[in-house]
């Protein structure tokens, strides 16, 4: 027997997903333990152990791998719990990461905030200037050493961080993305001063044209990666001594995994593993379903998640941004708000009821957890609301206090608007809806797609309770709530069904049409470094799928689109094909005639991303059917809940999940029970049992809404 497992470190939850070559898939939840995940990451294998009725030792010892997403990374930088690095750039170049450009004033900021001209400000430096030191040297666009590295000089900068209690050092050099040798040789150089001193280079880490972001990735990439790397270490030797046979992996932010001894040096990468984990679930089940375009929705306990498969490919981005920095890194394009089911709901100055982005997370957690949480959220007003049940979560395991949960509510919402309780719990709901609704429009309709040609996919604790609401929001009629097995954990079961993926890349600008000779090259040596790459992860492949890809653009524009390239020997007529894929991807973005081929187009980034494909990953089982539509005997009860503003509360019946079989028919308003989550079913909508355990809701007629 082998399994495999992956384990989704939420800020509220950590879900664990386990599958064994027999077919066999079991899900497990258990609280977040911050500041320490590890101690929730054991405590999460502990109950899958015991599902499978073994000690956990003897299930580790048939492990295959862990897949493990973690928010470790992401949390310390946006927090800003990192520890203090240094920084050695090229001499007359340090001020880059603190004028940082325009783009300081406006990456990551909402519509609001950009109309607030007079106060728009610069987000804080990632260092103090103390620590940003600069060495003589310097490299031009083509590679060429013009000035050679003062080594005297950059011993001395190294001391002087080293004194001043440095233990990371960013290294990001001037064009070292043509010539690295100066960038290596400060690594040297560290070494010899300290060799227990972490480093990160930039053509390692970051090898792409524009300085400051290239200069910001690689700090930050800095600033995570002892961190990560001590995580990890303790991890995987308490694991180890478990007797856990297989490879630990750590999710990227690509939709894939890398080794845990491999992803400290990389850290950056790191950031959006657990953001990716319910977009490949989402990629795996929907070859199961047969849906090719779906919208990815994850309502976890602190944050709405949204991500976007198209034609059976996630849609991917090349850069991401964390407090209004740029960060340098191939990644699934998922967008994100603090909207999960410990959002505090709050008043403004202006007396507007607003949810998140600030989160209740495990500690202390919603007010009715009854742990010392004093503001009400989105998890409060369903359960006064009667959405979820009183004996408490997760089977009774649990338990939650209607008591607290009204007492938050009138305190923060309900007297300051004159509400009653209910009232204003129905406002939080409807508000939640609305909001996460918001994104699913910049998520699908900005990026150029109608929503009407999608199927939505639901999960997360929080998600099936609200996904109906949201996802007619946007005109979206048929979704998908993943239960069986993995119900909740269906970010687990995402991570569990991921492969490794590497990616290299590097900045060559040329002007279409180049030279295929150069072109080539570039490929040549990016896919001999993700082969290298895929080799060092010491793990055995079905298979290895390289991809090629180029970075283009309209001359003297700055918005770069991604286009494929076909494979083998490149010629004249291959490279025409890529810009006009550019071209084609650009009007879809922007609109049928944005384009000007007139001006010109330039190919910026090469890229190549190399998967290696694990022997076998998770498919949920098919369930047993039902001898007649009638769900009547899986019905478990009623009670008064509000599913509508509009209709108050009403006796709504109750169903367990765990009596129902594939091919039951529920018509709304109806609640369905499942162990880790609560699934509605509005009014004028029906859901279905399919046969591997999802529900699937639509209109109860066509054309109608909910």
């Amino acid at each position: 027997m082998a399994y495999v497992i992956g384990v989704d470190v939420g800020g509220t939850f950590t879900d664990a997903v386990l599958d064994d070559d027999a077919g066999t898939v079991l899900a497990a939840k258990s609280a977040s333990t911050p500041p320490d995940y590890s101690r929730g990451v054991l405590d999460v294998l502990e109950l899958l152990a015991g599902q499978l009725g073994v000690s956990l030792p003897d299930m580790l010892a048939d492990t295959h791998h862990i897949a493990h997403g973690t928010t470790s990374s992401l949390n310390a930088l946006v927090m800003g719990n990192v520890p203090p690095v240094g920084f050695l750039t090229t001499k007359g170049h340090r001020d880059s990461i603190f004028i940082m450009n325009v783009e300081g004033r406006y990456l990551g900021r909402s519509p609001h905030e950009l109309q607030n001209v007079l106060g728009q400000a610069k987000d804080h430096a990632l260092l103090p200037k103390r620590h940003a030191l600069e060495v003589t040297e310097r490299v031009d666009r083509d590679g060429t050493v013009v000035v050679a590295l003062d080594e005297e000089q950059a011993r001395a900068a190294i001391r002087a961080l080293l004194d001043d209690g440095i233990r990371a050092i960013a290294v990001s050099l001037l064009w070292s993305f043509r010539n690295p040798a100066h960038e290596r040789r400060l690594r040297e150089l560290v070494a010899e001063q300290d060799p227990d001193v972490f480093v990160a280079l930039s053509s390692e880490i970051s090898p792409r044209i524009r300085e400051f972001a290239r200069n910001a990735t690689t700090i930050m990439s800095t600033q995570i990666g002892p961190g990560l790397r001590d995580y990890l270490t303790a991890l995987e030797d308490t694991l180890r001594a478990s007797r856990l046979a297989g490879p630990l992996l750590v999710m990227q932010s690509n939709g894939g995994a890398v080794t845990a001894a491999e992803a400290p040096a990389t850290a950056i990468s790191t950031i959006g593993s657990v953001l990716t984990g319910g977009v490949v679930g989402s990629v795996a089940l929907g070859r199961q379903l047969g849906h090719r375009n779906i919208i990815s929705t994850d309502v976890g306990g602190t944050t709405f998640l949204a991500g976007l498969i198209v034609d059976g490919e996630p849609v991917r981005d090349t850069t991401t941004v964390v407090n209004h920095h740029p960060v340098n890194v191939p990644t699934l394009r998922v967008d994100a708000i603090g909207s999960g089911g410990g959002a505090i709901a709050w008043l403004d100055a202006g007396g507007n009821l607003r949810i998140g982005p600030r989160s209740a997370q495990a500690v202390p957690g919603p007010a009715c957890y009854g742990n010392g949480g004093r503001e009400p959220t989105n998890t409060d007003a369903n359960l006064v609301l009667g959405i979820l049940p009183e004996r408490g979560l997760l089977g009774g395991r649990k338990p939650l206090s209607l008591e607290l949960a009204r007492q938050a509510i009138e305190d923060h919402i309900a007297k300051p608007l004159g509400l009653s309780v209910t009232e204003a719990a129905a406002a939080i709901y409807t508000v939640q809806n609305a909001q996460t609704g918001d994104l699913l429009r910049k998520t699908v309709v900005e990026a150029g797609h109608d929503p009407r040609d999608f199927v939505l996919y639901a999960f997360g604790g929080a998600g099936p309770a609200h996904c109906a609401r949201y996802a007619a929001e946007v005109g979206v009629t048929e979704v998908v709530v993943p239960l069986g097995p993995v119900a909740s954990a269906f970010s687990a079961f995402g991570l569990a069904s991921s492969d490794i993926v590497l990616a290299a890349e590097v900045s060559d600008p040329l002007v279409v049409p180049f030279d295929p000779a150069r072109a080539e090259q570039n490929f040549t040596d990016l896919e001999k470094a993700v082969r290298e790459g895929l080799d060092r992860q010491g793990v055995r492949f079905e298979t290895i799928r390289l991809e090629r890809e180029i970075d283009l653009r309209y001359a003297m524009q700055l918005a770069e689109v991604t286009a494929p390239v076909t494979g083998g020997p490149l010629d004249a007529a291959a490279i025409e094909a890529a810009a006009a894929a550019f071209e084609q991807r650009y009007a879809g973005l922007y609109g049928a005639d944005a384009g000007f081929r007139e001006a010109g187009i330039q190919a910026i980034t090469f890229r190549v991303r190399g998967t290696g494909v694990l022997p076998f990953s998770p498919a949920l089982p098919e369930v047993s059917a039902a001898s007649s539509p009638d769900p009547a005997a899986a019905q478990a009860g009623s009670r008064p809940a509000c599913l509508d503003a509009a209709v108050g509360f009403a006796e709504t019946p109750v169903y367990d999940y765990r009596q129902l079989r594939a091919g039951h028919v529920l018509t709304g308003p109806a609640i369905i029970e499942v162990p880790t989550t609560t699934v509605v079913i509005p009014g004028g909508t029906t859901a279905t049992l399919d046969t591997l355990g999802n529900l699937t809701i639509r209109p109860a007629t066509v054309g109608s809404t909910s």
